[in-house]
């Protein structure tokens, strides 16, 4: 029962080389270790672009992406999220938050970072939007995997098993480190929040032990119910309470049908998180007199298969938001109108607008064309949010 649990543990146990090159500033790392939030970006160039081309990433003193169309002004839009929030990549005059700059005559700060899930976001939106660089409107974008993210103790785990047997010489692109987390406590009845395993550079080198890398991990509810998907077994009669507590079907006793249901409870858990940070984070910014935008991103596959009409994976989530009536700034539902002038097949479209992924990235991202697009396909809706409208529709 134990035996893949192991085997998962012992092939995702963090490299010295790689946590060696986080934790010294004279290394090259895409990000800096941060106790609460796992990592948070570091300045750096990768060759992770278009045509395999290099990428800038700078940032600020707050930890922001560089502002750099009209940074002299005032701003009034911070955006926060995963990479897609990033734009990660393209370069720093090639994100999409740089391209509606451009365009509406006034700055707009990007707090994105690649493999954040969406209570990371929001605690780093928590921290800063109490300090001078907070703003009116606070975007928040949210991914199709930024749910299950929320429940990942390490994310790394999970993105890593299936990378296991790829060739890493050099030191590789770390993310995934252990972070603030939620679970469903079965005794409160209720969400909990869970701190890193790491409160110290030298807990997170020690984690580079395959030993205490299991000890850590073997028992941990995700990690467990991500080893069931992957055809093992586990102990699960804590995930079935979890799941009837949250009014989640599943059934895990059958052999025959437990990797399909296990992946399936992990999701639905996820979705079910997000709806619980929502839940907090929309008063708190109520109370800090601040105006959420939801913002709805998606990668090629998804896009890829909307285009082709299979369900929406995400429909609870739009069906909550809408019950809080919140209407979300949709990308897939512009992707569509945009598909419909061409005449491709879906994985020819979503090749125009997309880079496959590379160095740290888990997923392909928007090329600079499709940043354009990104930030051409939501101007309009995000404008009506605005008030006053930006310098350039004033």
């Amino acid at each position: 029962m134990a035996d893949l649990i192991r085997e998962i543990l012992e092939a995702t146990t963090f490299r010295q080389q790689d946590i060696d090159a986080v934790l010294d500033t004279s290394k090259v790392s895409w990000i800096n270790f941060d106790p609460e939030l796992g990592y948070v970006p570091r300045d750096v160039v990768l060759r992770d672009g278009q045509d395999f081309a290099q990428t800038t990433y700078t940032h600020e003193k707050a930890g922001n992406r560089r502002v750099i169309n009209f940074a002299e002004r005032p701003c009034r839009i911070n955006t926060y999220g995963d990479s897609y929030t990033q734009s990660q990549q393209v370069s720093d005059d090639e994100t999409w938050q740089e391209r509606l700059a451009a365009h509406f005559g006034e700055p707009i700060r990007n707090f994105g970072i690649g493999g954040h899930s969406i209570l990371t976001a929001v605690h780093r939106a928590m921290r800063h939007e109490v300090t001078e660089v907070s703003a009116e409107y606070i975007v928040l974008g949210i991914f199709g995997d930024d749910h299950v993210r929320n429940l990942d103790a390490s994310r790394w785990i999970r993105t890593q098993y299936s990378e296991r047997d790829r060739p890493r010489e050099k030191a590789w692109p770390q993310h995934g480190l252990p972070w603030v987390h939620l679970r469903y406590d079965l005794a409160k009845n209720k969400f909990v929040e869970c701190p890193g395993a790491c409160k110290t550079p030298d807990d997170l080198r020690r984690l580079c032990d395959p030993e205490h890398f299991y000890k850590t991990f073997k028992d941990d509810q995700i990690v467990r119910l991500y080893s069931m998907e992957v055809g093992g077994e586990a102990r699960f009669d804590d995930l079935e309470k979890t799941a009837e507590a949250l009014g989640i079907k599943v059934d895990l006793r059958d052999p025959a049908k437990r990797a399909a249901e296990a992946h399936r409870l992990r999701m639905e858990y996820g979705m079910k998180s997000t709806m619980h940070i929502l839940d907090g984070f929309l008063p708190w910014l109520k109370q800090h007199n601040k105006k959420p935008i939801i913002l709805l991103s998606y990668g090629p596959m998804m896009i890829r298969d909307h285009l082709k009409g299979l369900p929406l994976p995400d429909q609870p989530l739009r069906d909550y938001l809408a019950g809080k009536g919140i209407k979300p700034i949709d990308i897939l539902e512009k992707h569509l109108a945009d598909y419909q002038a061409f005449k491709v097949i879906p994985g020819e479209y979503v090749q125009r607008y997309f880079i496959t992924p590379r160095e740290a990235a888990v997923f392909g991202h928007y090329s600079p064309l499709g940043n354009l697009f990104f930030a051409m396909a939501i101007k309009d809706e995000l404008v009506a949010h605005l008030d006053p409208k930006p310098p350039a529709y004033r």
